[in-house]
């Protein structure tokens, strides 16, 4: 049965628990020099219809550390460019190869694409939901905290994808999670009604509130995002005014646990969403954290493909 990764809600609690232990296992036999290459006769399409950096980076070399062939394709290298249809695409696509990967604008292109194609879909991002980077920012929780259960994450900021993944991916890991942010950029009401779904049933909790103090008190874990993701570009100056309360600065820290750790998904604007005294202070692990989108991608293309 083909598995398609479009918002994180497709993995339950053990499945979940299954990835992070193969990340970990992943991470530590590329530390230790050991490469498995169960992909050597695999290949895989990245469709990047929106720039990248770490998505397209990690996806190439995950691929590549598992023996698999990553053909990666932009919008001026399709015929997608020229008014071929996404569902066509995806027909086709799914005769060349084992699995395709896609970064695009509109999460509606991700669902036509999975339906259509008869190989395995993973959303690397859409204007809904980042389900890779959520699956790495639990298995870096992970591995400095020890666990996730009762563990409480604080988002701040723009309730955009990276917010709507982690919201569904901290429900099904028994994570509490909060989300400040102001009226008009609070995560979509449907996203979060789903993470109360599944946060009831792994006895959890979700708060979504405009007060940010509220929402970082007790917490483990600090998240923020950009302000202004692309294809915002136009409201830019309103964003920024609208959301400056919700910085994570050295007072936000000091609200937190004295221990909590602080995350971003990167690219981070230094002194809009978090000053660079917490970006490169002590607690942050923003860096640990984007590594791990490597690891974790590994794990999740070898569950999805049946090499795990």
């Amino acid at each position: 049965m083909k598995r398609d990764i479009l918002t994180f809600a497709e993995i339950n609690k053990d499945e979940l628990e299954q990835l992070l232990e193969s990340t970990d296992e992943l991470k530590e036999a590329l530390s230790d020099g050991h490469l498995e290459k169960p992909f050597k006769d695999k290949s895989a399409v990245l469709i990047f219809e929106k720039p990248s950096t770490r998505t397209r980076v990690s996806f190439e070399i995950a691929l590549w550390q598992l023996g698999g062939q990553p053909i990666v394709l932009n919008s001026t290298d399709m015929q997608l460019g020229r008014g071929e249809t996404i569902e066509d695409t995806g027909r086709v696509l799914s005769r060349y190869c084992d699995i395709i990967i896609i970064r695009t604008f509109k999460h509606e292109n991700v669902e036509k694409l999975a339906s259509s194609a008869s190989v395995p879909v993973i959303n690397a991002l859409s204007d809904m939901y980042h389900p890779c980077q959520a699956l790495a920012d639990l298995f870096t929780i992970r591995e400095i905290k020890g666990d996730l259960k009762g563990r409480k994450i604080a988002y701040t900021g723009d309730g955009n994808n990276v917010c709507h993944s982690l919201l569904l991916a901290a429900a099904t890991a028994g994570m509490d999670m909060a989300v400040a942010a102001p009226s008009r950029y609070m995560p979509d009401r449907k996203v979060v009604e789903k993470a109360e779904e599944i946060a009831l049933t792994n006895r959890c909790s979700v708060l979504v509130t405009d007060d940010v103090s509220l929402a970082v008190k007790e917490a483990d874990v600090l998240y923020t995002d950009v302000w202004v993701s692309m294809g915002d570009e136009e409201e830019a100056l309103d964003r920024i005014k609208v959301l400056k309360d919700y910085q994570i600065n050295e007072d936000v820290l000091s609200m937190a646990n004295e221990d909590a750790i602080v995350m971003h998904c990167m690219p981070a604007h230094r002194g809009e969403e978090i000053t660079s005294g917490v970006m490169d202070g002590q607690s942050s692990v923003v860096f640990e954290q984007a590594e791990n989108r490597l690891h974790a991608q590994k794990a999740l293309l070898k569950w999805i493909l049946g090499s795990d």
